[in-house]
């Protein structure tokens, strides 16, 4: 079986730990507070940095994604070691990530007709995104060819969810995702809405008043989607995304749902980056599953 790089965006927030050992190759979005300077994500400007930025409320950021010449040098990088490329993108709801993966895939076969480059569009974002390219991980490391696995990953991303919530409805205002008036009013009456990601979109489920509650909702929500499914738990693989690693929020919800589904999560914090993060600002803490690779 021929070798393959499995590569993502750097949308899917996966942790440095878990790149490293499911041997992962990640392309950076960019990010610019002026609108000028253009700074890789997580090599040009660390994601604590970003939100120090974010906290202090002056700029609006600005995101980019990988550039057609980006995906074409890693892409031949890999072909020229020798190895094929599995490569995942954000939804293409959100972004063009997808389409630059796809014309680099192109431009690169027309020099490498043998070469087998195969670019999925996740219809995920941020921790959703990072445990489906995980699953694949899983499966290269059980011996699945490309072809093995693509079929297998359209199905697991239907089954992948998060459940979050956020501090202000000012970024998501300033972001586009809702209206001022909205926006105003709801923080008025510190409402704090409840949202799924599913099928690459940020749907609304429920509005909370205060933040303590809104925490306890989001596990509530898991609760209800596996009841309502009739899902078994240990089917799934969770995790927790966020914005802040030391807020006791983060703990008391990562405590919540270990309750919940008997036990303890196996995987790091992730952390939401610039992507999802420029819409939702800090503060933000979500649960995150996706049902796991068998074979």
């Amino acid at each position: 079986m021929r070798k393959f790089q499995i590569i993502s965006d750097s949308a899917c927030d996966l942790p440095k730990e878990l790149v490293s050992r499911y041997r992962i190759r990640v392309i950076p979005f960019y990010v610019s507070f002026n609108q000028k300077v253009y700074l890789k994500e997580s090599e040009e400007i660390g994601i604590t940095e970003f939100y120090s930025i974010l906290n202090e409320g002056k700029t609006f950021p600005k995101t980019s994604l990988p550039s057609v010449q980006d995906y074409i040098d890693c892409f031949e990088q890999c072909i020229e070691h020798g190895e094929d490329v599995l490569c995942f993108c954000i939804t293409d709801k959100f972004s063009g990530s997808y389409a630059s993966a796809v014309n680099a895939r192109e431009i690169v076969l027309e020099d490498y007709p043998e070469a087998q480059i195969s670019v999925m569009n996740t219809s995920l974002v941020t921790a959703a995104q990072g445990l489906l390219v995980i699953e694949a991980a899983k499966m290269r490391e059980a011996g699945y060819t490309i072809d093995e696995i693509l079929p297998k990953m359209h199905q697991l991303k239907e089954t992948a969810r998060i459940m979050f919530t956020v501090d202000t409805l000012e970024y998501l205002q300033k972001g586009g995702r809702i209206g001022k008036v909205t926006a105003l009013a709801g923080n008025m009456l510190n409402l704090k809405p409840m949202i799924v990601v599913r099928e690459g979109e940020l749907n609304p489920y429920s509005n909370v008043r205060g933040r303590k509650k809104s925490l306890k909702k989001e596990v509530e929500m898991v609760e209800e989607f596996f009841t309502e499914n009739r899902l078994n738990y240990e089917d799934y693989e969770f995790c927790i995304d966020c914005t802040d690693f030391d807020s006791p929020d983060v703990a008391y919800v990562k405590d919540k749902l270990e309750k919940v589904i008997g036990r303890e999560l196996s995987l790091p914090l992730f952390h939401i980056g610039v992507t999802i993060g420029t819409y939702t600002g800090p503060n933000t803490v979500g649960c995150c599953f996706i049902r796991k690779f068998t074979r």
